[in-house]
């Protein structure tokens, strides 16, 4: 990820590994380590990072505000005695523990929340959010990092930003400066520590090897819902089967992912026009004929069920009235 204001950060998961070849077929490939071996190797080497690593605590709780580049992480020396206890804190002490499923394998991930954040907005795995972050390998060397805040899309970076971002708010408010930059109040912050499986797995990126265990350092300013089909469904509401992945929700089978599909359920019907419920707001001209109160539909195609089935008339083939009959 650059020091862009718009990056999507891409996670592919195409690259092979070869070793030298042994015969005169040219490259062999090695086949991926089974995800599940992988992640017991991975939460070994977290767990003992955790345990070998402190940081500043309390010098942080003593700060008024702070951010990321105040977040210090050293590793114990050789004598495995913690320095100073009451400004460092072992890492262990003071991580959360998550458990998430990701591509069929189970994941215990960590993070601090050294900061919860004084917004009312939480992001979803789906959404935008608008971030300073730092990267590390655990040996301390920085991979990436934002000096100014950045945007990127939770959809197209690795798994485990989309597990941890949801867990924090947004800043309280914010500031613009007179040479057009942004102060921004109680925002979110944290710490990640991520197994490869929720990272680049067995992609090398960069300077980042394969079966990599991340830290990343961030701060969460702003988010803003994604509607990627803009369909009026939000895209954490097209997670029919609720496991925090898009690509295998196909309520139509038509081989597009119900969130870049404008037509869940292929009645002909748009998604959008589905929407049947009596305008509640009468501000907004939804159908752009310049008069807001003419409008059908309340802009929430969720909770329109004509024939009372319990599945609402975008996913349900059954139904096709629309909001132009």
């Amino acid at each position: 990820m650059k020091n862009k204001i718009y990056f999507f950060l891409s996670l592919s998961l195409t690259f092979l590994l070869f070793s030298c070849p042994d015969d005169d077929s040219g490259l062999v490939s090695i086949p991926e380590v089974d995800r599940t071996i992988q992640q017991v190797v991975d939460d070994s080497i977290l767990r003992n990072y955790l345990e070998t690593h402190y940081y500043n605590a309390g010098q942080l709780s003593e700060m008024e505000s702070f951010t990321i580049t105040d977040i210090v992480i050293t590793e114990l020396d050789e004598s495995g005695v913690l320095p100073d206890s009451d400004i460092n804190t072992m890492l262990i002490d003071d991580v959360i523990t998550g458990t998430t499923v990701h591509e069929d394998a189970e994941y215990d991930y960590y993070y601090l929340n050294l900061n919860q954040g004084g917004g009312e907005d939480s992001p979803n795995f789906s959404d935008k959010v608008r971030v300073n972050y730092e990267g590390n390998l655990l040996d301390g060397e920085v991979f990436d990092n934002t000096y100014t805040p950045v945007v990127f899309d939770l959809t197209a970076v690795v798994a485990g930003w989309g597990r941890i971002m949801p867990v924090f708010n947004t800043a309280e408010d914010f500031s613009i400066n007179s040479d057009g930059t942004i102060n921004y109040t109680n925002p979110g912050i944290g710490v990640m520590f991520l197994p490869s499986g929720l990272g680049y797995y067995s992609s090398a990126a960069g300077i980042i090897p394969v079966y990599s265990c991340l830290v990343f350092k961030f701060s969460c300013f702003q988010m803003e819902s994604n509607d990627h089909d803009t369909d009026n469904v939000p895209s954490h509401l097209e997670d029919i089967n609720g496991n925090l992945d898009l690509t295998d929700d196909d309520s139509d089978d038509d081989t597009f992912y119900d969130f870049i599909d404008s037509d869940d359920d292929n009645d002909g019907t748009l998604t959008i026009d589905e929407d049947l419920e009596p305008d509640t707001d009468l501000t907004v001209d939804r159908d752009g004929d310049g008069d807001p109160t003419n409008d059908i539909g309340d802009g929430d195609p969720t909770n329109d069920d004509t024939d009372g089935d319990g599945i609402p008339n975008y996913l349900d083939a059954d139904d096709s009235e629309s909001r132009d009959d």
